[in-house]
């Protein structure tokens, strides 16, 4: 229930999580700005191109209410967004993504890993490509 949208809860979900958000301040506290962050993805989203710069002042405003949460493992997260910012504002304007390549990378290394007993390279080089 705490990795569901608020809107997709069913009753009983919504009820076992208010009653664990009333028992930890800092628990209701994450998980508002989960539900933040939800926010701003999906409205960067739907934005895409046609309005980065309001894409980066949400991120910004984002930033802000993280820090006034004072959450610290919230803020060392912050920090690496603040590192990666333009590459993250990029991610929603230009449709690429390198998933593609990094499955071609992590099936050549399970494929080396089971080829570890080859014992012509030849054949673990086959079987790789």
């Amino acid at each position: 229930m705490f990795h569901k949208r608020s809107e997709k809860l069913t009753d009983e979900d919504r009820w076992y999580l208010n009653r664990y958000l009333t028992m930890s301040e800092e628990l209701r506290k994450a998980y508002e700005l989960k539900e933040a962050y939800c926010t701003w993805f999906e409205k960067a989203k739907e934005k895409g191109l046609v309005s980065v710069l309001q894409t980066k002042e949400d991120l910004l405003l984002f930033y802000e209410l993280v820090e006034a949460k004072g959450l610290p493992e919230f803020n060392r997260a912050i920090g690496t967004f603040r590192n990666w910012q333009t590459e993250i504002v990029n991610s929603f304007s230009f449709n690429y993504s390198n998933g593609f390549l990094k499955g071609i990378n992590n099936l050549t290394k399970v494929l080396k890993r089971n080829a570890f007993g080859f014992r012509n390279f030849g054949r673990s080089r086959w079987m790789m490509l």
